[in-house]
């Protein structure tokens, strides 16, 4: 009995014990949870009240850093311009005005070029680092990206520079002539001469300002506002007669083809610009009795269906260097050879800007002394509709690639482009 007695007693205790150690390990639980974590410290008690709410809305990228210069908030855009690495502040200079503006409370601001990360180019990052004290203990960093705005200030200035280049030429020129016509005016075989270099610099200043003037325009108007459903067999027309004296002169034949029943959506007067382009260059660019052809077909696409034109020569062709920057305003792959034929280095740009201002795009195909074909490729106006079948022309035509030249007088390689019909 007092064994039994013994064990119970025993047993009791134990039960007090373990509901006291219950009671215990519970009221420790409840002051853990109740302490402030890390993170609420750095953003509820740390930070002002707002401000996490504010900097989530500005489009600098922001960085709040204390007084041991550990990042208590940081922006999406600081990490992804790589300012916070590892909870720390990962550019010096930063890092040091931050410090400076802990210690005497004054603002501080500077222009930084940055590595980009994770790339080998050496180029860098621009930004504008503006910091502010922010409370008494906490330190304020706003980076903004200054990179695409140094580009097109710096686009700016070269288009300026370009533009006071290529009016200097004519201008001074046509000073130089009228002297000369001066000195000449009892030889009148000269003063015909000279005359006649006046009105090629007349015209060439001429077609330069008004270039100008439609590259301007092309990027700075809505072709929506007076867009309207386009044939492309008249776009193709009015760029026929725009080139007909020119290729006259050379003779050279603009065989045109597969356009009949294609329409676009834009505004007439830039689309027929943009054409009209392509196909003055073909005709400079090509030498005398030789052929530019003028294609068009439907590209079924998941947007809608595209409307492809394409001009194709038997030109000089264009080097794989020049090729990715013949679209650059005033570049020019042969300089000597594109004054002589009155080009400005203008009408690829113009072209380009068309084609994306209507949701298109323009590609070239080229090769030294093989042509080129140049492809505007545009939205086709209206819905999806079932193309019938043309009894001319078969659907195997209009993938067999190499037929595109059977209407030029010399066989070339075959390469991308449409169909040209004689």
């Amino acid at each position: 009995m007092n064994v039994d007695a013994a064990v119970a007693a025993m047993a009791a205790i134990a039960g007090l014990c373990t509901g006291v150690f219950a009671m215990l390990a519970f009221r420790w639980s409840e002051r853990d949870q109740a302490k402030p974590t890390r993170t609420s410290l750095h953003t509820e008690a740390v930070l002002p009240p707002g401000v996490d709410t504010v900097l989530s809305v500005l489009r600098s990228s922001a960085v709040v850093l204390d007084e041991a210069d550990t990042v208590v908030k940081a922006s999406s855009a600081a990490y992804a311009l790589g300012l916070v690495r590892g909870g720390r502040l990962a550019v010096e200079p930063m890092l040091q005005m931050a410090r400076d503006t802990r210690r005497d409370g004054e603002i501080r601001q500077v222009e930084l070029d940055l590595p980009r990360r994770g790339t080998g180019r050496g180029d860098a990052l621009a930004v504008s680092a503006r910091v502010a004290p922010l409370g008494s203990r906490l330190v304020l960093l706003l980076v903004e990206d200054l990179t695409e705005a140094r580009r097109i200030e710096a686009v700016r200035r070269d288009f300026v520079a370009n533009v006071s280049h290529e009016l200097k030429t004519p201008v001074g020129a046509l000073s130089l002539l009228s002297e000369a016509v001066m000195d000449a005016s009892d030889d009148p075989e000269a003063v015909t001469r000279f005359a006649g270099r006046m009105q090629n610099e007349a015209t060439r200043l001429t077609n330069l300002v008004q270039e100008l003037i439609d590259l301007s325009r092309v990027q700075n108007d809505d072709p929506l506002e007076d867009s309207e459903s386009v044939p492309v067999d008249e776009l193709v027309a009015e760029a026929v007669d725009r080139c007909r004296q020119q290729a006259g002169t050379k003779q050279i034949t603009i065989a045109a083809g597969g356009t009949g029943d294609l329409t676009v959506w834009g505004n007439r007067g830039q689309l027929a610009a943009a054409l009209g382009n392509l196909v003055e260059n073909a005709v400079n660019y090509s030498p005398a009795r030789t052929r530019v052809g003028i294609a068009g077909r439907r590209v079924p696409a998941p947007g809608g269906d595209l409307i492809e034109i394409a001009v194709t020569d038997q030109g000089i062709g264009i080097s794989e260097k020049d090729r990715d920057r013949i679209f650059e305003r005033f570049y020019r792959v042969d300089p000597a050879r594109s004054r002589a034929t009155g080009g400005t280095g203008l009408g690829l740009a113009i072209v380009k800007h068309v084609a994306a201002s209507h949701g298109g795009e323009v590609t070239v195909w080229s090769a030294e002394g093989q042509g080129s074909t140049f492809t505007l490729r545009l939205p086709e106006a209206g819905a999806v509709r079932t193309r019938e079948r043309r009894p001319d022309l078969t659907a195997e035509g209009l993938d067999d690639e190499d037929r595109s030249y059977e209407t030029f007088n010399d066989p070339l390689p075959a390469h991308p482009a449409p169909e040209v019909l004689p």
